[in-house]
């Protein structure tokens, strides 16, 4: 069972893990180095601890205590109860949900042991905005995407962030880092993925006429938004897709289109 432990004092050294959490180049430092992420409400919280992550604490505040009582009796991580000021001059927000976890981190997999049982990946290239990655990777488990690997530039899935916005779907769908890109694509590909890269350009083809639901192994290349896709993962492809527009919009927000994209990907398989 866990302690409940009142705390006032901000500046007191066991809430450490939850301070500056606005702070992005902090957090993005601190965080991985550390081994810890932040889950944020009691439906991500929950999640988190059926996906198997570790509980180093949680921080609540006093109405949340009797929400989150399973929860308390059942881990052995100390809880912190204070008053919601309080939670936010130590996060440096105010804590709309009241309750916060500091979770374990756990070692990523390799890109290779995700590949194996795989039929349907998302590749990543510089997506960095942590609210994008968090829609993507909620997609990407809605719409039974398998995996998802990202460069090594990508933003961090389980950075507040993106957590918070994927609902903890960056707990159920595994993904890994490509250690060297684009180099690593071709690992990709001899693993019997066909690689698709999502592109407005008007020499790509449409999403559906591709129809890559009907191969047997699609990997499908999502860039940054704005930018896309860079010039050397374009030429590291093996067709261009499109999604086709109307009413002269040109594209879609990177998190809205790859959740168009899935559908066609995924579109025909059976769902678990």
């Amino acid at each position: 069972m866990a302690e409940l432990i009142t705390i006032d004092d901000p500046d007191d050294p066991r809430l450490h893990d939850y301070t500056s959490l606005t702070d992005v180049e902090l957090r993005r430092r601190r965080e991985p180095a550390e081994g810890l992420f932040i889950a944020e409400g009691e439906k991500v919280i929950r999640r988190a601890r059926q996906a198997g992550y570790r509980m180093r604490s949680m921080l609540l505040s006093a109405k949340w205590v009797d929400a989150m009582r399973d929860v308390i009796d059942e881990v052995p991580a100390p809880v912190y109860a204070v008053s919601p000021e309080l939670a936010e001059q130590v996060t440096g927000y105010h804590v709309h949900r009241g309750a916060l976890a500091s979770m374990q981190r756990r070692q990523l997999p390799d890109a290779a042991s995700l590949l194996g049982e795989a039929r349907r990946i998302v590749v990543m290239e510089s997506v960095n905005d942590h609210t994008n990655i968090g829609a993507i990777f909620r997609s990407a488990a809605a719409l039974g995407m398998d995996a998802v690997l990202l460069s090594p530039d990508c933003a961090d899935p389980l950075y507040r962030r993106s957590v918070k916005v994927s609902m903890g779907a960056v707990f159920s769908v595994p993904y890994a880092r490509l250690e060297s890109w684009p180099r690593d694509l071709e690992t990709v590909r001899e693993a019997g993925f066909k690689l698709l890269a999502l592109t407005p350009d008007e020499k790509a083809t449409d999403i559906d006429a591709a129809a890559p639901h009907r191969l047997e192994r699609a990997a499908l290349m999502l860039g940054a938004e704005g930018d896309g896709l860079s010039t050397r993962a374009l030429v590291a492809a093996d067709e261009w897709v499109r999604i086709p527009m109307a009413h002269g919009v040109d594209s879609l927000n990177v998190g809205a289109a790859a959740a168009v994209a899935f559908y066609a990907v995924a579109t025909g398989r059976p769902r678990d």
